[in-house]
């Protein structure tokens, strides 16, 4: 088991993340070792989605308005794919910015402002390492632009990042951590059913996870990248109150092969539902295309599912740049 000893842990009965024979982290719930074999009988098999995803011209769409950094009031700002801008309590937080292209995988969304408005930031949130979540180029950017940001991650982390912002300070937390901010803003680190890597040799030597976003007034939950576990409960008994849930909901097929690391809709509508938040927003569709789905399979299925009352709460699927106002 290990954890950060400097941080608190919220959860009593939590000793510390579980680690294998090679000290290499784990799922608590759903230990799992990603398989050669599966990865290579799912790209070596034919597509039965192919035709309908060739013909599917759907596009999220983008709204270019940076008025939003101008503001006072708390906001949240879907900037594609897993990349959220948050402000709350006055403070700024950047969830995951991926603000150019991923390795092998074309951008099917532009990122919504320039690049270099991004300034005055307090917080930046990684939330694992693969390169979709965790981008060399936006992290140095972000740096260069705020240089008194603190950047909040999981444990082992900072073996990539301190190369990345070298004068910044970098905090490490396990699950159920609360991280030292000083401030009236508390953010916390929580399981999800994942996995990371960078390159061949490094599996799961990085721990992943979600976040909470807490103010006086609010609380926001990033569920990050995740299969369908208990914790979404789990994390709606630790904070009874959530405002927002931001729930990943593509990247899932063949659900054979993505269920353990990515949810489907009707997976992530039941995760939503387990967190008892009051608004769900979507997220980790449209942007890359990751799997096997047509781009516009995730949205078309979470709205059928609000027409057909599955969701207990409010659903609010956003534009690309849209800011969603919190009052």
């Amino acid at each position: 088991m290990i954890k950060n000893p400097e941080l608190k842990t919220i959860l009593t009965s939590w000793e510390g993340n579980p680690i294998d024979e090679n000290g290499r982290f784990v799922n608590h719930e759903f230990p799992m070792k990603n398989s050669f074999g599966d990865a290579l009988k799912w790209m070596l098999q034919r597509n039965p989605k192919r035709k309908v995803k060739k013909e599917d011209k759907w596009r999220m769409q983008v709204v270019k308005d940076d008025s939003f950094l101008r503001s006072k009031e708390d906001v949240i700002v879907l900037l594609g794919h897993a990349s959220f801008f948050i402000r709350l309590g006055g403070r700024q937080v950047l969830i995951d910015p991926i603000m150019g292209s991923v390795p092998l995988k074309k951008r099917y969304t532009e990122f919504p402002i320039a690049t270099d408005k991004l300034v005055d930031i307090d917080y930046v949130l990684v939330s694992h390492a693969h390169y979709d979540h965790c981008d060399k180029a936006s992290l140095v950017t972000l740096h260069r632009q705020n240089p008194n940001a603190k950047f909040l991650t999981g444990l082992n982390m900072s073996t990539l990042l301190k190369d990345w912002v070298k004068t910044s300070e970098i905090q490490e937390a396990g699950w159920y951590q609360e991280y030292n901010l000083d401030d009236s803003l508390q953010i916390y680190f929580l399981p999800s059913r994942h996995w990371s890597n960078r390159r061949i040799g490094d599996e799961n030597a990085y721990l992943w996870g979600a976040f909470i976003v807490k103010s006086n007034e609010r609380t926001i939950y990033f569920g990050g990248d995740s299969g369908y576990g208990s914790h979404f409960r789990e994390v709606g008994e630790l904070f009874p109150n959530i405002d927002v849930a931001l729930i990943g909901a593509g990247a899932y097929a063949p659900r054979w092969f993505m269920s353990p690391n990515h949810q489907d809709p009707e997976h992530a509508v039941r995760a939503f539902n387990d967190t008892k938040a009051k608004m769900m927003v979507p997220f980790h569709y449209g942007t890359f295309d990751m799997s096997d789905e047509p781009l516009s399979e995730p949205e078309a299925i979470l709205k059928s599912l609000d027409r057909d009352n599955k969701v207990q709460g409010e659903l609010k699927i956003v534009k690309v740049g849209e800011a969603l106002s919190l009052r």
